[in-house]
């Protein structure tokens, strides 16, 4: 879908238009991290004080969802508050984002959604907490998140802290290889690991400002080269859970999650939650600063294109 044809399904926020307009720094920002990520209130103030950094660093967030079957670039604080409290929005990816359109539902969108609908709208900067990727034992199961295969196609910086620490970031490192899309270490020689600032893999590649990040996505657009690039920025040090610590909390979330047989979309938050209640709601602040240290970075990103 082009930019021209979705106009008639999206509906794009006032500030956010104007700022779109008047070429001003405008920072995306998804919704299943409201609707399926965090618990109620938690989700909706993170949400508020997001926006908020976002504008402080001089751009305009908008936040994206699908609300009874409309596109939402941007939303109001009502709108907003009312996505945090819905109790059962769809999780929308590129398989299912014309299906909510269509039969009018309400859904928060991943990242490849979040994609999507930014670049329809004109956003080239994303902000988020961290992609989805090949979910550990992805040989037999093939759950592979769609995130991969839209950072390949769509022209969108995305920055996070690199892929959920739920999943296998090795095998999701050689995916993002093969799919051609750059993965930028922010500052940072290894991959972070969500709640951790260091995962046992190399960065592919490093950059050091947010200038040298936009520089890079500019040469690409130029080149024709197709595609997003992902950046990975590690959590701040003082919000980070150990490497070494989280690794206990995952498996004994993985081997619940067996034990109940979850697969599908419902395989990652039900991790979240099985990780919130081992690490007794530590792992929900790390992840609250590490998406506001990610919104910081992408508004910067943001404003140097």
């Amino acid at each position: 879908m082009t930019p021209e044809t979705a106009r008639p399904f999206l509906d794009i926020h006032p500030p956010v238009a104007e700022a779109l307009a008047a070429r001003r720094p405008v920072v995306a920002l998804e919704s299943t991290i409201i609707t399926h990520g965090m618990p109620y209130p938690d989700n909706g103030t993170m949400a508020a004080n997001v926006e908020k950094i976002i504008t402080g660093e001089g751009a305009v967030p908008a936040t994206i969802a699908v609300v009874d079957g409309r596109i939402k670039i941007g939303l109001s604080d009502g709108e907003r508050e009312s996505l945090a409290m819905t109790g059962d929005a769809m999780k929308l990816s590129r398989a299912d984002l014309a299906f909510a359109v269509a039969e009018g539902r309400t859904g928060g969108t991943t990242v490849a959604a979040t994609m999507i609908c930014a670049a329809m709208a004109g956003i080239s900067v994303f902000a988020t907490g961290g992609i989805g990727g090949v979910h550990k034992g992805a040989e037999k199961s093939f759950d592979i998140s769609a995130d991969l295969d839209e950072l390949a196609r769509t022209p969108v910086i995305v920055v996070s802290a690199g892929a959920k620490a739920i999943l296998d970031i090795e095998k999701t490192l050689e995916v993002l290889e093969t799919r051609g899309v750059p993965v930028i270490g922010n500052g940072s020689e290894v991959m972070p690991a969500f709640w951790s600032r260091q995962s046992p893999y190399r960065a592919p590649l490093v950059l050091d400002s947010p200038e040298k990040i936009a520089r890079l996505y500019q040469t690409r657009r130029a080149l024709g080269l197709e595609g997003g690039m992902l950046v990975a920025n590690p959590v701040p040090e003082d919000d980070e859970i150990p490497a070494a610590e989280m690794a206990a909390y995952i498996d004994a979330a993985q081997k619940a999650a067996e034990a109940q047989a979850v697969v599908g979309k419902a395989v990652t938050p039900f991790l979240l939650g099985k990780i919130l209640e081992l690490t007794g709601g530590r792992s929900l602040k790390t992840n609250i600063a590490l998406v506001e240290n990610n919104a910081r970075l992408a508004a910067r990103v943001a404003k140097a294109l």
